[in-house]
């Protein structure tokens, strides 16, 4: 399908058979297109005008492909939840890296695409609700302005899968800067090959840091940029409430983009210890926990670059270390700017960690939602919920104030600071679990409804407050399930 604009690169396979496997995607016998992301294509630059809905079901399910792809699904290792396993794209195909003419490379995945012969007991299939579940919040990631993956297409298969129960089946198109993880990294390491582990220093080097070909050491620099990189995506999180769920090493990024929108949440009231993923059972990747798990990952990281990081293991050691004990200093100086422009705080002082964590105190022990409470002062309003009446409440609010003259800022300043932080709507769960059901139905409107609401997550408008209220007691999700 030369018309549609694809520019098809497969570098991946460079790094030998190894790394993956060549094999073509499971065709599907009825499949039907249930959303196209056009804003994605046109960055993407992608024209689908010219050809029918069958030919963009046949393309996006896998049943025809684009020319120049040459699918292969990845070999790759994890630690899931602390155990390592060998791992790879058990329902994946990754068709090629798309290459735009400013010289931008994305890779186009499909998922769900069949089985694979990293597929273990698995099916290799997706159904519907956990594809258009991706859809939604890596857009409504997008939107917020946090690094992710992205979606370009979901179609049902025309068959069904079985999990608890009979699903309609579904492929998602997942566009990622590249899909190397932590885990392609630990599967090179196992091979007890330096050689092949130096080619995949080189080649993450070449398509995402080629200044670093100048550092006098590349992988020590590789090790301290993804730990920089984390840094700042997990910040990001922690800005707008989003739990991922899974932080196993298979699903971190040497990009720095958000994958795997499994068993993922936002968490309504404020709570640290806030879990939704139905396989945590010891509440290892909680909220409060990511910054934790990150820097593990990067530990992970670190212990699989140590051969090319020094010749002596000792030296090695010492100068990994070095920086995956510095993430969380990093990673708390990152924070604490970004809860100091959530409260409007554009200089600096003494006493605002102080100031920012009896806030957060007082939202854990009121059960104030997090996003709605930032936003509330963001806004000046503070007349919906009870809890604003108490004395705690109006006593930190006073200091808050003092805190802000303080920094003799513009209340404008002040205002549009606070209002492009703090998000006035975000994907909350009992409303995605509400788009889902009706999608099970054959009904879409509710999502495109949605998807259309997370595009402008900063500005307030007339019609966000359905989005913006708490679930009902009767609507509250306290489980989120990975799909698989």
């Amino acid at each position: 399908m030369k018309e549609c604009n694809f520019n098809f690169q497969n570098t991946y396979s460079t790094l030998g058979q190894e790394f993956y496997t060549h094999l073509q995607p499971a065709t599907v016998p009825m499949p039907e297109m249930v959303i196209l992301n056009e804003d994605l294509a046109e960055i993407l630059e992608l024209d689908f005008s010219g050809i029918t809905s069958q030919q963009k079901a046949a393309l996006f399910s896998g049943n025809s492909l684009p020319e120049g792809a040459e699918p292969l699904s990845q070999a790759y290792a994890g630690h899931q939840f602390g155990h390592l396993a060998m791992l790879g794209d058990g329902r994946a195909h990754l068709l090629g890296e798309h290459v735009t003419k400013e010289a931008q490379k994305y890779d186009i995945q499909l998922k769900g695409s069949g089985r694979t012969p990293y597929s273990r007991s698995g099916d290799g299939k997706a159904a519907l609700g956990p594809m258009l579940r991706e859809y939604i919040i890596s857009e409504a990631m997008h939107s917020l302005g946090i690094p992710t993956t992205r979606s370009l297409a979901v179609v049902s298969s025309g068959e069904q899968v079985f999990r608890e129960s009979p699903l309609a089946g579904a492929i998602l198109t997942r566009v990622a800067a590249s899909h190397i993880r932590v885990g392609t990294f630990q599967y090179a390491a196992i091979q007890k090959d330096i050689n092949l582990l130096q080619r995949l220093l080189d080649f993450t080097i070449k398509r995402h840091e080629p200044r670093l070909n100048n550092a006098e050491n590349k992988a020590l620099a590789l090790l301290e940029t993804v730990s920089e990189r984390q840094a700042d995506l997990i910040v990001h999180w922690m800005r707008v409430g989003f739990i991922h769920g899974v932080m196993n090493t298979d699903n971190m990024t040497l990009s720095g983009e958000t994958i795997d929108y499994g068993p993922c949440a936002f968490m309504d009231a404020y709570d640290p210890d806030t879990v939704f993923s139905s396989i945590d059972q010891m509440g290892r990747y909680a909220y409060g926990n990511q910054p934790k798990i990150a820097q593990w990952n990067i530990a992970r990281l670190a212990e699989a670059l140590l051969p090319l990081i020094d010749p002596d293991p000792d030296k090695s050691v010492k100068l990994a270390e070095n920086i995956v004990l510095n993430f969380m200093n990093i990673y708390e100086i990152k924070w604490l700017n970004m809860m100091r422009s959530k409260l409007g705080l554009s200089v600096p002082h003494e006493d605002d960690e102080k100031l920012i964590s009896d806030l957060l105190d007082w939202m854990n022990k009121s059960q104030a939602d997090y996003t709605n409470t930032f936003r509330d002062l963001s806004m000046g309003v503070y007349s919906k919920q009870n809890y604003y009446k108490n004395k705690e409440f109006k006593s930190w609010k006073a200091r808050w104030i003092a805190r802000q003259q303080k920094n003799k800022t513009s209340n404008d300043v002040v205002l549009r600071l606070m209002k492009n932080t703090n998000p006035a709507v975000i994907p909350r769960n009992h409303n995605v679990e509400k788009a889902l059901k009706f999608s099970e139905k054959g009904n879409f409107k509710y999502i495109f409804k949605l998807l259309e609401i997370l595009k402008n997550p900063y500005k307030e408008t007339l019609h966000l407050s359905e989005y913006q209220e708490l679930p009902e007691p009767s609507e509250r999700v306290y489980q989120t399930f990975c799909g698989t």
